[in-house]
């Protein structure tokens, strides 16, 4: 897509990510990114030769965090501003990722005709990756992009997840993030043509509990509900643990595969 900064202007700030990377910009005010976009793109089981899609890519952390691990993996990111779809595509070239990651400007609840206009036909992802708006319309931000990127209705499981099911290839995978108290909601919009469900607890710090989880789902396919032994992000002194630096700064995968 054509890369247009003008929306934006000069309220960017540009940072570093996986231990500098990945050089990212992204707005001043609303949404911006952090470790839950990093976790998102360490959980995706990619290889290279296949293709993945994340949906509501903002300014494509995820998807770019997961096109530098794995290479030759081609990535669309779908993201419905049109301001941070450009900043995107920006960053994708930025990074000289643009050879196989590009960015549209689309609604993840756009009609299909509206996906396949944009080359993202139905059975052709193997990897769908997303991390939704997640927060229950409680004292929402003021902010219009906040509010939008972070507040979620009872519908947008299950729309994100109905695209991702179109989206992908039998046996194609959907990896998401979401707050670990709404775990209940994720395995109910997962049993609509998804199985084989693997969860990840996220524990923000040793003996607390989990603040989000990573859930792995395959499209068609039978399988027990698996659920692994916790991530846990810092240790007792506030400081990162091993595992989570590995991830996070290092760009190391996190298996959510069932053997």
């Amino acid at each position: 897509m054509p890369v247009d900064l003008g929306q934006i202007g000069e309220q960017v700030s540009e940072d570093q990510v996986l231990g500098g990377k990945l050089v990212l910009r992204q707005p001043l005010r609303g949404h911006r990114f952090g470790h839950d976009a990093i976790l998102l793109a360490a959980a995706v089981a990619a290889q290279a030769g296949e293709r993945a899609v994340e949906l509501g890519a903002g300014v494509g952390a995820a998807g770019l965090a997961l096109a530098r691990r794995v290479e030759g993996l081609d990535v669309t990111l779908v993201e419905r501003d049109p301001a941070l779809a450009a900043l995107a595509a920006a960053n994708a070239n930025r990074n000289r990722l643009s050879g196989r990651v590009r960015a549209v400007d689309l609604d993840v609840t756009a009609p299909a005709a509206a996906f396949t206009a944009a080359g993202l036909l139905p059975g052709s992802a193997d990897h769908v990756l997303m991390n939704p708006p997640f927060n229950p319309a409680q004292n929402p931000s003021p902010d219009r992009d906040r509010r939008a990127a972070y507040v979620a209705s009872d519908q947008t499981l299950v729309q994100w997840l109905g695209t991702a099911r179109r989206l992908l290839r039998p046996g194609g995978a959907v990896t998401l993030i979401w707050r670990a108290d709404g775990l209940g909601d994720v395995l109910a919009a997962l049993s609509d043509g998804f199985g084989a469900i693997t969860v990840l607890p996220i524990h923000g710090k040793v003996g607390g509990p989990a603040i989000r989880i990573l859930a792995q789902a395959i499209r068609d396919r039978n399988g027990p509900l698996a659920l692994l032994a916790g991530l846990v992000l810092t240790d007792a002194d506030g400081k990162p643990t091993v595992a989570a630096e590995t991830i996070l700064r290092d760009g190391k995968g996190l298996s959510l595969t069932q053997s």
